[in-house]
């Protein structure tokens, strides 16, 4: 490994454990030429790459960005940290690899992360669920706004969200 301080390419590691149910390996390092110590974090290479399945039906290789990014557009300045959002997108694509072997539906990978995202925030679920369920109306919106307030009591009353 390459120091981040110093650049040298010479470390030793100090403590190595499994994370993230083995899929994951961190490393603690300590660099030999500055003596600075770092955290690295090994992930186990895919032997396949899942190709997500658009509503089209044309299809694309599964890239985890492309869930962060819509998961980042729905929280948009939402009080939601950044480890959170970043565990969601990790969990989601893990599950994903878990499940399926080669191909998986784009709206099957939508409804993963909307369930995550209804436990963490209502106002991101919305935004995030009126993308990715391609409401026709707005009572179909409302009714999804009644069901959210149904399942979580301690969200605002609607017409504090309009």
């Amino acid at each position: 490994m390459i120091c981040p301080y110093c650049g040298t390419d010479h470390d030793r590691v100090i403590d190595s454990r499994a994370s993230e149910g083995g899929l994951v390996i961190r490393r603690r390092r300590e660099c030999l030429g500055c003596e600075r110590r770092y955290t690295t974090y090994e992930r186990v290479e895919k032997t396949h790459r899942l190709m997500v399945v658009k509503k089209d039906g044309s299809r694309v290789p599964f890239d985890p960005d492309n869930v962060r990014k819509g998961l980042l557009a729905a929280c948009g300045k939402r009080p939601i940290p950044e480890e959170l959002k970043s565990r969601l997108v990790r969990e989601v694509e893990d599950e994903l690899h878990r499940e399926f072997d080669r191909e998986v539906p784009s709206v099957e990978i939508g409804r993963r992360v909307a369930v995550r995202l209804r436990e963490i925030d209502g106002i991101a679920y919305i935004r995030y669920a009126s993308e990715h369920h391609d409401f026709s109306s707005l009572e179909e919106l409302a009714e999804e706004l009644r069901d959210l307030r149904s399942r979580t009591p301690n969200l605002p009353n609607q017409r504090d969200l309009f």
